[in-house]
């Protein structure tokens, strides 16, 4: 039985490489989270409520009138993006930003190849002295170009 073609195209875009590989990462970095949470709930915040005296920041609560306010578990909250962004930064931005650099600056170093003639446009290696497309004498490098000059035309 042949399926509709919305069923064979929703299956083409799920078995992308680039759609798997973007829920393979989310699932990842779902999990990286949960293991920060864990390290900022189970030993950061003990160790910062400790060092305050105040038992696990997590815990630690204000209240004001009939509202509680949970500020510790904003701070651990706030400590977990901070650990997450510091992770995300140094094992993956800065190394691609330096690999990014570094291939333009190869890029930069290595002298180009072709070059524009002058009088056509086209795409000419840079040691030609003859243009292989309108065939006109190139100038040195150093000199600007002038379009090659028309022949008079009789009878005006």
């Amino acid at each position: 039985m042949k399926q509709p073609k919305i069923v064979q195209e929703f299956r083409d875009f799920i078995m992308k490489g680039n759609v798997v590989q973007l829920a393979i990462a989310f699932v990842m970095g779902v999990a990286f989270a949960s293991v920060v949470t864990g390290f900022t709930t189970g030993i950061i915040s003990p160790l910062i409520g400790e060092a305050g005296g105040t038992g696990n920041l997590a815990n630690q609560t204000s209240q004001v009138g009939h509202a509680t306010f949970h500020w510790g578990a904003f701070l651990a909250d706030v400590i977990n993006f901070l650990i997450v962004a510091a992770v995300l930064f140094f094992l993956i931005v800065y190394p691609l930003l330096r690999y990014q650099q570094h291939q333009d600056a190869k890029k930069a170093a290595t002298p180009p190849t072709t070059k524009e003639c002058p009088f056509c446009h086209e795409t000419i290696p840079v040691a030609a002295t003859r243009c292989g497309f309108c065939t006109s004498q190139l100038p040195p490098p150093d000199t600007p170009a002038s379009p090659p000059a028309t022949p008079p035309t009789s009878g005006s």
